[in-house]
């Protein structure tokens, strides 16, 4: 049995490698069969935003939207309540599928039994 994975992704095109290892980190989990929770902080949140261009790209990587539209696909993305609000960004601004959660539902989630918890 796959441990599910908790990957928090604090980091958008300020630290651009960082980010997208955080989210082809989650993508390949899921790939690989693993139950993921992908959340996104800070200027993470961009890569979620609904008819946003990729906040950033990076040679020999995966676009960071479509990585995170392959965690939707069959996981959970979430943007953090705080980091939103600071961004202006509502429910109704993201990708279908994206919900938008504050610091308790962090701590739920990564304190659920077996929960791998990493964060980027």
């Amino acid at each position: 049995m796959v441990r599910p994975l908790l990957v928090k992704v604090t980091c958008g095109a300020d630290d651009a490698e960082r980010a997208n290892q955080g989210l082809t980190v989650a993508a390949t989990a899921l790939a690989a069969g693993a139950e993921v929770d992908l959340w996104l902080a800070g200027d993470a949140v961009w890569t979620a935003v609904a008819d946003r261009p990729d906040p950033f790209l990076l040679e020999h990587a995966a676009a960071p939207r479509d990585l995170v539209a392959a965690v939707r696909a069959g996981g959970t993305v979430t943007v953090c309540s705080q980091c939103a609000a600071r961004r202006g960004i509502g429910e109704a601004d993201l990708d279908p599928g994206v919900r938008i959660a504050g610091a308790a539902v962090f701590v739920e989630t990564a304190l659920r039994d077996g929960v791998q918890a990493l964060v980027y």
